[in-house]
């Protein structure tokens, strides 16, 4: 590597579904490579694969992905690239859960080496669009994320079920509320993909007859269409950047909690003992008392929960 070569700071997500005897051996084999290589995020095993985002310099990420595939449950990850400030995550975690995404029960999915048992067919952008153009609107986008991530992105006309967390939805899903379309073709989409590979089996085991997901999430529907075809809005994503613009010419859906005007942006809620996140826009986030949320419409922010 050449020393003078300028740092550029790149973000990677990802995920892979495959059958891990041994977790705890991958996360202490993970968190060595990240370490050594100078990188940050975080990074979450299970029984079922692994799901991480990471950033660093480019050269220490295109080894890490160099390096992660060649352990042969990983050697067909995608790999979602995008730019990164240098500053996108504070520190390393390297993690082993039950679950990949926490919906609540590590049981609701079978995973072979082929990936996610009975999931939804994927799509590509392309075949996205196609789909929708052969069937009209007898398609139906449906939400995989939290209905806050919805407030400033999401596929037009799209379901968003009033969900704050993943473990929500398997309750949602079997409440009744969409019977009526289980017939219908359903296109499920999240940020990266991860979720819908559950949701979309979730879907499939309760009836749903024709059950799709976008292969790579809205980041690769983005990339492939920007803001020129079915998507509109920001892309919230789950670094400190938060939000993901697809082009120049991006929508701004979000509303502010106060005036109700136009913004993208999330803010923390400055009061010590809470962790909220505001939809706030420019100018009411420069008022000390607007700064404060109204807990029964923002999301708990935590740790962020991460997924894809």
């Amino acid at each position: 590597m050449n020393k003078h070569a300028p740092s550029i700071p790149k973000v990677i997500l990802y995920y892979g579904f495959t059958p891990l005897e041994d977790p705890a051996a991958i996360q202490l084999w993970q968190k060595q490579l990240c370490e050594s290589l100078g990188l940050k995020g975080r990074i979450i095993i299970s029984k079922h694969g692994i799901n991480g985002t990471v950033g660093g310099d480019m050269a220490a990420v295109k080894k890490y992905v160099k390096m992660t595939r060649q352990y042969a449950g990983f050697k067909d990850i995608t790999f979602k690239w995008s730019n990164g400030t240098g500053k996108d995550f504070p520190h390393l975690q390297v993690r082993v859960r039950q679950e990949l995404v926490g919906f609540g029960n590590p049981d609701v999915i079978k995973v072979d080496e082929s990936g996610v048992v009975n999931g939804g067919k994927h799509l590509r952008p392309a075949q996205v669009d196609a789909l929708v153009k052969e069937r009209g609107d007898d398609v139906i986008f449906f939400d995989g994320r939290n209905a806050y991530e919805a407030k400033i992105g999401k596929f037009k006309n799209a379901i968003v079920p009033d969900v704050q967390t993943s473990h929500e939805f398997i309750a949602e899903i079997q409440s009744g509320k969409y019977d009526d379309i289980k017939d219908k073709p359903i296109v499920t989409y999240c940020t990266g993909g991860i979720r819908c590979e559950i949701l979309s089996a979730i879907m499939v085991d309760n009836g749903f007859k024709e059950v799709y997901q976008i292969d790579g999430g809205i980041v690769k529907y983005g990339e492939k269409f920007g803001d020129d075809s079915l998507w509109e809005g920001s892309l919230y994503i789950f670094d400190d950047r938060m939000v993901h613009d697809f082009s120049e010419n991006t929508k701004i859906i979000g509303e502010c909690v106060h005036c109700n005007g136009p913004t993208k942006l999330f803010r923390n809620c400055t009061s010590e003992t809470c962790h909220q996140l505001i939809l706030l826009c420019d100018s009411c986030a420069e008022l000390p008392s607007t700064t404060t949320c109204n807990h029964s419409v923002n999301r708990k922010r935590r740790d962020r929960e991460f997924v894809g």
